[in-house]
C-alpha cells in the first residue's frame, strides 16, 4: 500500500483543536520539524502534547508553545525553555511530569496493547499521588496506564512507500515506540525510497503502524547546548 502524501501540510490533515498528539524526539534530536511547523501555520489549539520535552524557546515545539497552541504537555524533561516554566507556573499551561522510563513504557505500553503495568518508579513521590500500590517481591510499585493518541507524529532517516522506517542514531528515542501507539501515525523522512531499498534486518519500525509518510526538507537539526573549547 503506498501511503505517501505529498508533505507536511497533507500529512497533518485532521488534526483538529483539542486533540492528544504524541511527537516523537529527545531534546532536538529526531523531533518532526516539518510538521510541528504545519501545526503552527494551522493554529490548532487546546492540544494535549506527549513529548519527552517541550523543544526550545523559538524551535520544535517551542514554537507551539509560543502561539499558545498547546494546553497540556505530557513530559519527562523541560528544562530548555524558558516560555515552557513561564507558562506552567503562571497556570496557562497544564503539566504531567513523569519519569522518562515511564513515559517511554506508557508509549509502548499502548502500541503493545497493554493497558497498564506496574513499575517502581516515583513511588514516594507526587508522582505517585492518587495511584494504585502494589507489592511485588516485597517493593512497592505504582500502577501506571498506558498513554493514547490521536496522532503520533515521528521522524525517521529512511522511510519507504509502504510506511517502514529506520532511525538514525540517538534518533532511535521516542520515535519507534511512539509509532506504535497513534491511532494514526505520520512519519516525516530525511531519505524516501521505494520498497526492497530497505534492508529488513534494519527496519526499526514496521509499515504497519504507519499510515502516512512524506519526504521532508529543509532540516535544521539544532544543537540544545553547543559547547566549544576556547582555542589556545
Amino acid at each position: 500500500m503506498n501511503k505517501v502524501v505529498a508533505n507536511a501540510k497533507a500529512a497533518i490533515e485532521g488534526i483538529e483543536s483539542g486533540m492528544t498528539l504524541m511527537l516523537g524526539g529527545f531534546g532536538l534530536c529526531g523531533i518532526p520539524e516539518n510538521c510541528i511547523s504545519a501545526l503552527v501555520e494551522k493554529e490548532v489549539n487546546n492540544l494535549i502534547c506527549i513529548s519527552n520535552n517541550a523543544g526550545v524557546d523559538d524551535f520544535g515545539l517551542g514554537l507551539l508553545l509560543q502561539k499558545r497552541q498547546i494546553k497540556k504537555m505530557i513530559s519527562s524533561y523541560v528544562g530548555e525553555n524558558d516560555e515552557f516554566e513561564r507558562q506552567m507556573l503562571s497556570g496557562e499551561l497544564e503539566v504531567d511530569l513523569i519519569p522518562q522510563g515511564s513515559l517511554a513504557a506508557r508509549c509502548y505500553a499502548a502500541g503493545a496493547g497493554i493497558p497498564a503495568f506496574f513499575t517502581p518508579a516515583g513511588y514516594g513521590t507526587e508522582v505517585g499521588e492518587g495511584k494504585e500500590v502494589r507489592y511485588f517481591n516485597g517493593k512497592p510499585h505504582l500502577l501506571e496506564a498506558a498513554l493514547n493518541a490521536d496522532f503520533a507524529i515521528v521522524k525517521a532517516w529512511k522511510g519507504d512507500r509502504f510506511g517502514n522506517l529506520v532511525f538514525k542514531g540517538t534518533a532511535r528515542n521516542f520515535n519507534p515506540a511512539m509509532a506504535m501507539a497513534g491511532t494514526i501515525t505520520i512519519a516525516e523522512v530525511e531519505e524516501l525510497v521505494e520498497p526492497g531499498e530497505l534492508d529488513p534486518n534494519f527496519i526499526h519500525t514496521p509499515g504497519i503502524f504507519v499510515q502516512r509518510i512524506f519526504q521532508g526538507k529543509d532540516y535544521e537539526k539544532r544543537i540544545e547546548q553547543k559547547t566549544v573549547r576556547s582555542q589556545s
